[in-house]
Formats: C-alpha cells, structure tokens, sequence
C-alpha cells in the first residue's frame, strides 16, 4: 500500500494551543478547543472562518458530540461538565463535577463516561444529570477512555503506566496491566474489537490482542517524544499517531508497518506538539490540532 498526503489548508483563529477535536452533526464539520476556552466549529467544505460555539474560562482538553441530541460536551477544566445545543446555539446545563481537569469524555447510549486528572472515572446519567457512580484506582491521571464496540466494556489508560479495563455498566476492573514506561496518553480499540492500540509519553506504540486478555503483539518505538493521540481513519485499514515530536504518522491497520511520515520538512506541517486528530468521513480528510494553534487538513489517499 502506498499513501499520498497533502496539505489542503492551515485553518488560524485559536489564541493558544488546540487540545481537542470532535466530529460535527453532518460529515463536512468538526469541532476545536483548547487552552482558549473558546469552542469553534468549521466547514470543510468552507474552512477558512471557524464559527465560535461557546467559551469557557478555562481551557478544554475534551469535547464529545451526543449527535442524536443534537448536544455538544465540553470538559472545562477544574469546573465540570457544559452541555451545548448546538441548533440553539446555548448552554443547556451545567455541572460541577470536579476541581481538576478532564482529559476523556465519551458517551454510550445515555450514559457519560469521565476521565479526570485525580485519577477517578466517573459515569453520568444523561438524562438525570448527575453522577452515577464513580471509580477511583489510582491517584494518577486517567488520561484516556476507549469504548470497545461491543459496548460491554471501556479501557482506560492513566498516568501510573497502567491500561485498566472496566465493565462498562459496574466499572469493576476486568483487567488491569502495566502497559508503558511511562503514563499512557491514548488508546483506540480495532473497529473490529480484537485488538487495542496504545500510545504514551514513552513514545511507543503498543498492540494488545483483547482476544488473548491483552496479551502484548506489538511494541514499535513509535516517535521521538510523547505519542498523543490515536486515531484510525473511516475504512478501518489505516492508523494515526500524532506526536511531541512534531510528527503524524500513518500506519497500516494490520501489519503496523509505517506507511507515511508527515512532517514540517516534509508537508510543511506543525512546528510544535501536535496534540489531536481527527480522521472524518468528509472525503477522507485527516485534521490535526497543535501547540501552535493551527488546525490542519490533511488529504490521505491509499492506493494499491
């Protein structure tokens, strides 16, 4: 497999650094925020004015599309949660659910699930608005939360170098591995479920069969610096891992053979820490947020 990248557009308007990213209600639009508070949410079919959503004083590491509600999550740090109507455009709830920050939101039928930086998990109903229970193995960071397809059960990696993995109705730790030299930054689980990859401040990329109970398959020396995040393009096939280091990297879903390194020599891409991506079905184009407050698209084409 051979892979072409260009750069298609350097979108500006973050007044500091871009921490996250999130799918909009229809295909062509997404979401950023970051160390701005401030939330925007931009066209690809007409990129170059993003449209603010809503702003928070503190920076947001989070946000999480409820697409049936038509309701955007925003995570600000050391307050809580906000929930957005984004045909509204206004604030329909608020709730202080912490003093620290939140690193990892992600949502399954009604309930929500919370990553904090005091090392809990929290799960809220949608509905009542309020916490249901919460979990608290470690007083390191939970930096990531990945839903397994099947629903049954989420992974989660956290500042101690530890994977843990829940029953996502009881939170009762199923599995619990050392699994980095160092806190684990990312995970994504296969859109088929057998496998899940993981990434952290050791710079490594890490494959875990979950058929096996998480035995290791892989452990590839990924990047220079820190891996930040993970994410597999629509078709499943391709995998994303952006870095510290300056750098996205492509990587084929199955072998994790490196296919594509896309760079600031290379692709005239980011010159510092890119933080997030974001892989849409909007003609296969790859967004990238990073420390220097860019947003870019990129056009990822695979050829046999």
């Amino acid at each position: 497999m051979k892979l072409q990248a260009n750069k298609i557009n350097t979108l500006a308007g973050h007044k500091d650094c871009i921490y996250t990213l999130e799918s909009g209600l229809e295909n062509q639009y997404f979401f950023s925020s970051g160390g701005d508070g401030l939330v925007a949410v931009w066209n690809l079919e007409n990129p170059e004015i993003g449209k603010l959503v809503a702003q928070v004083p503190q920076s947001v590491y989070a946000l999480k599309l409820i697409k049936e509600r038509s309701q955007l999550l925003v995570g600000q740090n050391t307050e809580g949660l906000h929930l957005i109507h984004l045909e509204q455009t206004k604030e329909l709830r608020s709730l202080k659910t912490t003093h620290t920050s939140i690193f990892d939101i992600q949502v399954i039928e009604n309930v929500i699930f919370v990553a904090y930086a005091d090392g809990s998990i929290q799960q809220i109903d949608i509905n009542k608005w309020s916490i249901q229970h919460a979990v608290k193995p470690t007083d390191k960071s939970a930096r990531s939360i990945a839903l397994h397809p099947s629903g049954e059960f989420l992974a989660t990696g956290f500042s101690d170098n530890y994977i843990r993995v829940f029953d996502i109705k009881t939170l009762q730790i199923i599995h619990s591995f050392e699994a980095h030299q160092n806190s684990v930054f990312t995970l994504a689980y296969s859109p088929d479920g057998t496998k899940l990859i993981s990434g952290g401040r050791d710079a490594h990329l890490k494959v875990w069969d979950t058929e096996t109970n998480y035995q290791n398959m892989h452990n590839i020396p990924a990047h220079l610096f820190a891996i930040n995040h993970l994410v597999f393009n629509p078709k499943g096939n391709l995998l994303a891992s952006c870095s510290m280091d300056k750098s996205i990297k492509i990587w084929d879903a199955q072998t994790f053979k490196l296919l594509k390194v896309i760079d600031k020599a290379r692709y005239a891409g980011h010159g510092t820490s890119i933080n997030k991506l974001l892989w849409t079905s909007y003609q296969n184009m790859l967004i990238s947020g990073s420390d220097d407050r860019m947003l870019a698209v990129w056009d990822i084409q695979d050829t046999i």
